[in-house]
């Protein structure tokens, strides 16, 4: 073509693509898709698959420190999940043409960002509490919308991360539920974790939508259903009535519902910090990043046993042939 005269392949693919996103239909690893689109799919689910495998760190720290041998399998289990929810999302957006080698090679060098969420630090067992309640009810919150993500293979992916998160958000009730129906010095402890935990979940939606650079061609393309501060809002809704059953309170004096805009609104959160955070200056960003860069070297004899044997069956079965 001369660049001038449009591509007629290029245009039927996007005519193709367009009536799938007006259906509300799915976009699969086979279709045409825009660059643009394939792009914002490949930073999207990268940093989410990113988030599920640092976000194993806060929580595995505290499996050997868990109080009984329940609490002890309760969180492993839970911490496992999370490495799944990984593995689920690297091979969502491997389908994209992007290697989970590319992806993880980001990570370690610091060019890729996952949620900030992730660096504070676990000072007690009531954060494991909070985390669960709080963080993964977050997570719920965003991320059931993104079952009917226009991109297949995510949307698929999320189906079963969100049944396991859905368990995940029950345990940490359970264990602020327990801690806040304790002793004097049990209840303090859980509501110190929600009062530490409070801004840093609801940050976790992203910034404030005039803010945010890509949720609103996410949301039409039809990979995300609910702007920042919509799922903002709904959060806050749902802590609202569940800290009533803890009998804990929430940080802020200043969450209402809005009769007008049928809306709950909250008080003003330091966005200052979060910038900070994602720029790789939070409280525990450097620690985490080098945990997962000394897993990653030193997990690179069992990814390079793994080729090996996988090279010597193709020669069997080629021999064999």
């Amino acid at each position: 073509m001369d660049g001038l005269t449009p591509d007629p392949v290029q245009l039927a693919g996007q005519e193709h693509f367009d009536a799938v996103l007006a259906k509300d239909s799915r976009v699969e690893p086979k279709d045409w898709m825009p660059d643009a689109y394939r792009r914002s799919l490949v930073r999207q689910i990268s940093q989410h698959a990113h988030s599920e495998i640092i976000g194993m760190q806060p929580e595995a720290n505290w499996i050997t420190r868990a109080p009984s041998l329940k609490r002890k399998s309760i969180l492993m289990a839970k911490v496992q999940d999370e490495a799944g929810h990984g593995l689920y999302l690297y091979s969502a957006a491997e389908t994209l043409g992007t290697t989970r080698d590319e992806m993880m090679d980001a990570l370690v060098a610091g060019k890729a960002r996952y949620s900030s969420i992730f660096n504070y630090p676990t000072v007690t067992w009531a954060d494991m509490g909070a985390i669960g309640w709080m963080v993964d009810g977050a997570a719920i919150c965003n991320q059931v919308p993104l079952c009917r993500a226009s991109y297949g293979p995510y949307g698929r992916a999320m189906v079963r991360v969100c049944k396991e998160e859905s368990f995940h958000q029950r345990q940490g009730f359970e264990i602020l539920l327990e801690l806040a129906n304790g002793t004097a010095e049990q209840r303090a402890m859980a509501q110190d974790a929600v009062n530490r935990w409070y801004a840093p979940s609801l940050m976790m939606f992203g910034p404030p939508d005039d803010d945010s650079p890509n949720s609103k061609q996410s949301m039409a393309w039809n990979i995300k259903r609910f702007s920042n501060d919509e799922l903002r809002s709904r959060f806050v809704g749902m802590l609202v009535e569940q800290v009533k059953v803890l009998g804990l309170t929430l940080p802020d004096d200043q969450v209402r519902f809005n009769e007008e805009s049928k809306t709950w609104e909250h008080g003003p959160l330091d966005w200052d910090e979060f910038k900070e955070v994602l720029a790789g200056r939070g409280p525990c960003n450097a620690q985490r990043l080098e945990r997962r860069r000394t897993a990653h070297e030193e997990g690179a004899w069992v990814r390079e046993a793994a080729v090996a044997y996988h090279q010597k069956q193709q020669d069997k079965q080629k021999a064999a042939a």
